[in-house]
């Protein structure tokens, strides 16, 4: 997968770097000034994410939660290891996001590169006649499908479909029950982030990617539990609030291994760290916790929907029109 990530993003980039090392994004012209949020509202809504996506997988009791932390942190120094963890892209998406980078591309050279695998073929018809399109008549094949996507429009389509088995298909007890709700978590966050990423002067496909990529560490924590812990994870405060912590620095770790954009790796490596990607990340994690918090009716958090800002509670909005 690192090869071909490297191809797509033409990063000349070894190993994991350090934070210190990722570089700021600059400021873009035009970019609107985002107020910052309250430093104990981001802790409280993960938490709370989190207790409700272990609910039915943990207990109190359970030994190994720290070293569960430990491994955690090793693989984050050994980022390679941590994605053998993950299961690898079809072999035809590379080839697809290549070709996307190439202005020279013709859609009926990417439809015929599409046509190769009958499973994108179907993702793509699908997408394009969801709600979220809306087409005025219903589009049946693959060259009216790359017309209304557009180019930027097929690029997240494809990065969708790339990350959808490396997060929500996953052997373990742990992993495959809670696996297919941090795939709907990351879909959504993504979807936010690349909608709010203009406000905050980002790259809208770039703050897509960081979406799709935040719950990576969390994907491999599980599998790691899987064979570390009994059955459940420890139902305690502190150990999720490392565990999150771990994760995120993973995912980070594995993203800057996978030679995707510098911004991506430091945007989830520092939610709070200034940068322009990192903002708009952080709030579309935010809207698509508290979407499927309010969706599942738990306490305050439907309040907490109603009381959005108008352009948030707009995209708050879409995230419920792009469920299947």
């Amino acid at each position: 997968m690192k090869n071909w990530f490297a191809r797509l993003f033409g990063s000349a980039r070894g190993g994991a770097p350090t934070p210190q090392d990722l570089p700021a994004q600059p400021a873009g012209p035009g970019a609107v000034a985002i107020p910052p949020r309250s430093e104990d509202a981001a802790p409280d809504l993960d938490l709370a994410f989190y207790r409700w996506l272990a609910g039915p997988c943990s207990a109190a009791g359970v030994a190994g939660g720290a070293l569960l932390i430990d491994e955690l942190t090793r693989l984050a120094g050994q980022p390679e290891a941590a994605a053998g963890l993950v299961p690898r892209v079809p072999a035809v998406i590379p080839q697809l996001l290549r070709s996307l980078r190439d202005e020279a591309s013709s859609a009926a050279g990417l439809a015929r590169q599409l046509s190769q695998d009958a499973v994108l073929v179907a993702e793509v018809i699908r997408e394009v006649n969801s709600p979220y399109y809306r087409p005025a008549t219903p589009v049946r094949n693959i060259e009216g499908a790359l017309l209304l996507l557009g180019q930027n429009g097929l690029r997240m389509l494809l990065a969708r479909v790339a990350f959808r088995p490396v997060i929500s298909m996953q052997p373990g007890q742990l992993a495959r029950q809670l696996a297919p709700t941090l795939w709907n978590q990351s879909e959504k966050c993504a979807l936010a982030a690349s909608l709010l990423a203009p406000a905050h002067g980002a790259d809208p496909f770039e703050a897509y990617l960081a979406g799709l990529m935040h719950n990576i560490g969390l994907v491999v924590a599980l599998r790691v539990a899987d064979q570390a812990l009994p059955g459940a994870l420890p139902d305690d405060d502190g150990f999720a609030a490392a565990l999150l912590g771990a994760a995120r620095l993973l995912s980070s770790r594995i993203a800057a291994a996978w030679d995707l954009p510098p911004a991506v790796a430091s945007a989830i490596a520092q939610p709070d760290g200034g940068l322009l990607l990192a903002g708009a990340l952080a709030a579309g994690d935010r809207l698509a916790k508290l979407r499927l918090l309010a969706d599942a009716a738990q306490p305050g958090f439907v309040r907490s929907a109603g009381a959005l800002a108008p352009q948030e509670r707009k995209v708050f909005d879409q995230l419920s029109e792009s469920e299947d």
